[in-house]
């Protein structure tokens, strides 16, 4: 660690951001954190197959090994160009990640990485490597061993260490190997073919067949319990041909297009994606506008209200636990908090309602890309059985964002219309980090696959890709580095596809011209190709991303189609308030680029109960249609609005009265109001024992049109009461780790390592001795000294200019060790240049535990 430079503790720290909570007090507790177990598997986490290849294959080689040998067990025998060529990255990698050290003559694994990477019988390495001769001769007779060496032909020696470093030379020779296995029977080599790759285990009966007998009579299979024999480490590389590995990985799998676009042709699919979008989540805050479904006990959403949602929105079940996380992600639903919890919008719905198109597209956008809940989860089990509910409080993953980032990096990629094929792009993530699909013990875990087939699915919904490849909106969502195409390991991709690419045209042999998808998507482009001269922060990539689908997006209309069959057709977007109107006014019907509505009794009367006449609704229809008012349409209204208000509703419990004493006389006559229990109380008027509002839903089922009215007479209008929760943040995503630090605190915390190692390393001056290095200080113990020793040695210091270690305890009680310059000193107070800290700081004199002049000065 001290041989490193300041750049490359910054690199570490940035690899591995758990090293830096808290801040190590110096380079000692630096490297010893970085070898703790939990460490060091997060790091191996993040290696890429290769670079875990060579890690595995140092920990296998002896130690310490020099870089010969790891290249041998990597490249083999044949000397593999292409890994010969990666080895050294990979090896700067593991350097680089401190988990690796040593010169090159001289590599050491650090030690927990090689328990953890080394085989053992409880856990076998991912190399199929059994243990070497010396481990697996570790408690075996020594008579047995020379039975073992005379049986091989080579010479008896006087003691068993010796005895096994003689098999262990046979063994790693190939000539005498080679010379040895030419005498084996074909079933003892096909004993050992069976071995050679893994598991390097196999089990035995009391009497072995005569192959197993040969291998075991000349140590060619070891006894690793009285059932089990192992195939030596050093026997397998020969037959191995010296490989490690059977397919070592140095390049990353190249992503294989499944279909070209035209980029217009992907940026308008994406476009009319998002546009359903929003759609669909302004459509579920309206079926929740008056207050949602409850919440479990256990916190959620039940099945039930899932399915119900479901039909609302017109989509499944899954699609509709997607919308609705998606609008919890993005603060736009919560739960409001009351006795009888129930979830509804928040007004923050309201604020994103006001927002353009585009900039509502962003905010859910950048609310998935962050969000660690899995939707995906939803109607699976935890490890308790328990069945996982949409909103419900265990839905989070930690690795959702990274994944999710990293697969939209490998769509941009390939050049622009580029699909890369759903198994190639699981092969490339799989490869960039394999632990994360199997622990570091082996345990499979496809959690890491399935985040990123939901990822694949849900950026096609929001339109962040189109027909399978990454939109312009999705480019400009990611940093600029993850926007660079990358070359060496995309090439064959770039060659088979860019022809096709610059033609225009599709896999499915369809043209698809530039001009197909209109200027607007050109437009799209050039804005994003514009706004990425700017800062590259996340707000900076949702405008960039607002602004590149702006142009792809139609204008809202304010017109609207009306159609014999009482059905208006919507043609594109409608202003808010037409499609406010509309929607009270007409059931959706369809819903798509037209969005069809129909007309029905039902709805004319919400509009009349509303506060509309009809009056009001043939303006309203013969201002905003481009067709003529139909005929039909023309007669429901009158229709309705003739009938409505025709019966009153009040409070008698409830009471109806008509002008009318025939309607009266029929209601009473029909059988299904005798639930309502109704009673003459004058010619016009019947008494209820109903309240007023099951007495307006029950006259409305017998087919009448009632209105409600006031105590004082007047009908009253019903409009929908909005209900809102309480003002709510957005759920805060659970990360898999530690977060990624800025750089200025990682700057920061390097010059707080260098100035505590240089406190705990240094060489003092104790009072009364000659300079030279102190036991205390060499061991890191702070300095004591009484007070009037400290403030002569500190006024001494300000007088020279000198530097000096102090002991200091804070007002915490928390001690710590520091190296300051003093540059003055009164009213009990030193100030100081802190090297700690980097900066210019004042000290209470009695708190300073003691004091000791510094051999040499750091400054």
């Amino acid at each position: 660690m001290r041989s490193r430079g300041d750049a490359s503790l910054i690199a570490l720290l940035q690899a591995r951001p758990d090293l830096l909570s808290p801040v190590p007090s110096d380079l000692s507790q630096l490297a010893g954190r970085a070898g703790t177990r939990a460490s060091v598997v997060r790091a191996l986490e993040r290696l890429d197959r290769f670079t875990l290849q060579t890690a595995q294959a140092l920990a296998v080689a002896p130690e310490p090994s020099p870089l010969a040998t790891l290249r041998a067990l990597l490249a083999g025998d044949d000397r593999d160009p292409a890994v010969e060529a990666a080895l050294p990255v990979a090896l700067d990698t593991l350097r680089d990640q401190a988990l690796v050290w040593g010169d090159e003559d001289r590599l050491r694994l650090v030690r927990t990485a090689r328990e953890l990477l080394a085989p053992s019988a409880s856990q076998p390495s991912p190399t199929g490597l059994g243990p070497t001769v010396a481990e697996a001769t570790n408690g075996m007779s020594p008579g047995r061993v020379q039975e073992i060496l005379t049986a091989v032909g080579l010479p008896s020696t006087h003691d068993g260490v010796s005895a096994v470093a003689s098999l262990t030379a046979l063994f790693t020779d190939r000539r005498r190997m080679a010379e040895l296995l030419d005498t084996a029977p074909g079933e003892a080599l096909a004993v050992l073919d069976r071995l050679v790759w893994g598991p390097p285990y196999g089990e035995v009966t009391a009497s072995s067949t005569p192959p197993v007998q040969w291998l075991r009579h000349r140590g060619l299979l070891l006894p690793a319990s009285p059932r089990t024999v192992v195939l030596p480490r050093e026997v397998a590389l020969h037959l191995r041909g010296g490989r490690a590995h059977r397919q070592p990985e140095p390049l990353p799998p190249v992503l294989e297009p499944r279909g070209v676009y035209a980029p217009p042709v992907v940026d308008s699919a994406a476009a009319a994606q998002a546009f359903t979008a929003l759609d669909i989540v302004e459509e579920l805050g309206k079926d929740w506008n008056e207050g949602g479904p409850g919440v479990l006990r256990a916190g959620g959403l039940s099945v039930r209200d899932l399915k119900r949602t479901a039909a609302a929105l017109d989509t499944t079940e899954p699609l509709a636990a997607f919308w609705v996380e998606l609008a919890y992600a993005a603060g736009l639903i919560a739960a409001d908090g009351e006795a009888d919890e129930r979830y509804a919008p928040t007004p923050a719905y309201d604020d994103w309602q006001e927002l353009t198109a585009p900039e509502r597209w962003a905010v859910l956008a950048t609310a998935w890309l962050a969000a660690t809940r899995t939707p995906g989860l939803v109607g699976s089990q935890d490890s308790r059985g328990r069945t996982l509910s949409a909103l419900g409080p265990d839905l989070d993953r930690g690795a959702a964002p990274e994944v999710r980032g990293r697969v939209l990096a490998l769509l941009a990629l390939p050049p622009e219309g580029t699909s890369p094929t759903r198994a190639s792009l699981l092969d490339r993530l799989n490869w960039e980090r394999p632990l994360r699909g199997a622990g570091v013990t082996g345990r499979t875990e496809d959690l890491r696959s399935r985040l990123a087939n939901w990822t694949l699915d849900e950026s096609e919904l929001l339109g962040i890709t189109g027909r399978g490849a990454l939109s312009a909106m999705g480019r400009a969502l990611l940093p600029e580095a993850a926007r660079e195409p990358d070359a060496p390991h995309e090439a064959a991709v770039s060659r088979e596809t860019g022809a096709e690419a610059t033609q225009g045209r599709d896999t499915e042999g369809a043209a698809a011209p530039a001009h197909a998808a209109g200027g607007a998507a050109a437009q799209a482009r050039e804005t994003v190709a514009a706004a990425d001269t700017g800062a590259d922060a996340p707000g900076a990539r949702a405008a960039r991303a607002a602004r590149a689908l702006a142009p792809l997006l139609p204008e809202p209309l304010d017109h609207v189609l009306l159609q014999a069959d009482l059905t208006a057709v919507a043609p594109g977007p409608l202003l808010r308030p037409l499609a406010d109107l509309l929607s009270v006014a007409a059931e959706i019907e369809s819903r798509g680029g037209a969005t069809v509505y129909r007309f029905t009794p039902g709805s004319v009367r919400r509009a009349l109960d509303a506060g509309q006449s009809a009056s009001d609704l043939h303006a309203f229809l013969n201002n905003h249609s481009r067709t003529p008012v139909p005929q039909p349409l023309s007669y429901l209204i009158d229709d309705v609005a003739r009938k409505h208000g025709h019966l009153r509703v009040g409070v008698a419990s409830a009471y109806v009265r008509s002008d009318d004493g025939a309607v009266l006389g029929e209601i009473l006559a029909d059988k299904r109001s005798a639930n309502l229990r109704l009673r003459r109380l004058a010619p016009t008027v019947l008494a209820a024992q109903a309240d007023p509002a099951t007495l307006l839903d029950g006259l409305r089922a017998m087919g009448f049109a009632p209105a409600a009215e006031s105590a004082e007479g007047d009908v009253l209008v019903t409009r929908a009461h909005a209900h809102r929760t309480p003002a709510r943040t957005a759920p805060a995503p659970v990360p898999d780790g530690p977060p990624l630090p800025e750089p200025p605190l990682l700057a920061a915390a390097v010059r707080a390592i260098r100035a505590g190692d240089l406190a705990a390393t240094v060489e003092r001056k104790p009072l009364g001795q000659a300079p030279g290095p102190d036991p205390a200080a060499t061991a890191g113990e702070p300095p004591r000294t009484t007070a009037a020793e400290t403030l002569a040695t500190v006024q001494a210091a300000v007088l020279t200019a000198s530097a000096l270690w102090i002991g200091y305890v804070n007002a915490e009680g928390a001690a710590s060790q520091r190296v300051i310059a003093p540059v003055r000193v009164e009213g009990g107070f030193v100030t100081a240049y802190d090297h700690t800290a980097d900066e210019v700081r004042t000290y209470p004199l009695h708190r300073i535990t003691g004091v000791a002049e510094l051999a040499d000065d750091p400054a």
